[in-house]
């Protein structure tokens, strides 16, 4: 078994939640690698990267790794928009042939891709048995919704069933970046365009390291 090493480098801190996605979908194509993940904090440099082309230079002299994760949220813009930003950023800084660079860009926010399995929303939530109804989107209808880090935000306070003042003090964002680690098959979201696109990408740049 060989290992493969991936760097995430996100818009945030809260965005390694894509972390086990990301595992996830590498594990599908590559079952006899051990897929070794890395969210790059660069918070710690005395000087910070004023511009994505700077994170990715930064990532590259920082860490040691074979594919390099690059992420965006689409928010109000195509994803083409977003995912040519980052084309060009790692353009300008380099990067090629390895590691390779792949886009991620979930449409609006990744949290839309975590909006379609209740049982990880209650079990992050700390109330994994808990019976009170979740208004659920459809999955058809995740990628449309206009701010799906609210929405899983207040899902998480509506399955801990807590009284309301808990609820307002319930320290949702950590709970946020328990959802991905509790969801055994992300196969559900192939139904979706930005999630389909994100994993023909990772096929293409497997391709390019010759795996």
């Amino acid at each position: 078994m060989s290992d493969l090493r991936y760097v995430l480098l996100s818009d945030g801190s809260s965005d390694n939640a894509l972390v086990p996605l990301l595992t996830w979908i590498l594990r599908q194509n590559l079952p006899r690698h051990a897929i070794q993940p890395q969210w790059a904090d660069l918070r710690h440099l005395r000087r910070l990267p004023k511009n994505l082309a700077e994170k990715i230079i930064a990532c590259k002299k920082l860490y040691d790794f074979d594919l390099l994760f690059v992420h965006r949220d689409a928010e109000a813009q195509p994803r083409e928009l977003r995912v040519a930003e980052i084309q060009a950023a790692v353009a300008e800084a380099g990067v090629g042939p390895r590691p390779v660079a792949c886009c991620v860009v979930p449409v609006r926010m990744q949290e839309a891709w975590f909006l379609f399995d209740e049982d990880a929303i209650r079990k992050a939530s700390g109330n994994p048995s808990g019976r009170i109804p979740l208004d659920m989107p459809p999955l058809s209808s995740v990628e449309r919704e206009p701010d799906p880090k609210s929405l899983l935000h207040r899902l998480l306070r509506e399955a801990s069933g807590l009284s309301a003042r808990r609820k307002r003090r319930l320290k949702v964002a950590q709970r946020v970046h328990r959802v991905p680690v509790f969801i055994e098959d992300f196969s559900p979201l192939r139904d979706l365009s930005a999630f389909v696109a994100l994993e023909a990408d990772i096929k293409t740049a497997l391709s390019k390291i010759g795996l």
